[in-house]
């Protein structure tokens, strides 16, 4: 089963400062088709103009993953982290029993591209953490590549909970086979290009895909196409 999301069909708010699409019911955007995925609660598509951001501000017992499509972002928070996120880079905030932090954009006359996803965390109450580590080697040199993980394998982000999140970077007339497994649900979300998948469902930069009950993906593009690919655990239907 399969259950495409349209960019266009997607929440909207603009600040001036902020332009966020929302995959899923966010602040004032509710649509009680579109309350989450699985473990996905949250993932929100933003553009922040140069120098502008998120002030501090506090979350609990949720995974927060940010994932920089272009631009950089400056993050701080309570537990004593002060990076900057790059292209190619995979944050992890385990806010857990509570953490504030402030979101800037780094560069003050450039925008910043992002993506940032919230998930819910297998237990609550967790000693808030944190993680980043850049990727760029391994997408300039693999189509699929495992950035967050349970267990952390093949050098992956840890994050608590039964998924991983895999980054496509797929060049023009490429195909791709993924070993779906039944058992689990996926989501697919284009970032970048257009892509197709199972020969059946056209995909372009914004829309989002939610696979069910599904033994094998093929993805193909033609023009080059970018993807964040979520293995879930099952949802109740």
């Amino acid at each position: 089963m399969f259950f495409k999301r349209p960019s266009l069909e997607r929440g909207h708010s603009h600040l001036g400062w902020l332009d966020s699409y929302f995959s899923f019911s966010f602040a004032d955007y509710y649509d009680p088709k579109y309350r989450g995925f699985s473990v996905l609660r949250v993932i929100n598509e933003d553009r922040i103009q140069g120098g502008e951001g998120f002030p501090t501000h506090g979350h609990k017992d949720m995974e927060i993953i940010t994932y920089i499509i272009s631009g950089a972002l400056e993050h701080k928070d309570t537990m004593g982290n002060s990076t900057v996120i790059l292209p190619g880079d995979i944050q992890r905030m385990s806010a857990g029993s509570g953490v504030e932090h402030s979101e800037y954009n780094h560069h003050k006359d450039q925008l910043t591209h992002l993506l940032q996803i919230w998930r819910f965390p297998h237990v609550k109450g967790l000693k808030p953490s944190y993680e980043q580590k850049s990727f760029k080697k391994e997408f300039a040199s693999q189509d699929l590549t495992l950035v967050l993980s349970q267990s952390g394998r093949l050098g992956s982000v840890r994050i608590h909970q039964d998924s991983e999140v895999y980054v496509a970077q797929l060049k023009a007339d490429k195909k791709l086979e993924f070993p779906a497994n039944p058992d689990r649900d996926y989501w697919l979300q284009v970032y970048k290009g257009q892509v197709v998948v199972n020969d059946e469902f056209i995909l372009n930069s914004g829309d989002g895909l939610g696979v069910c009950k599904e033994n094998h993906l093929l993805f193909f593009t033609t023009e080059g196409a970018e993807f964040l690919l979520f293995d879930l655990p099952p949802e109740k239907r």
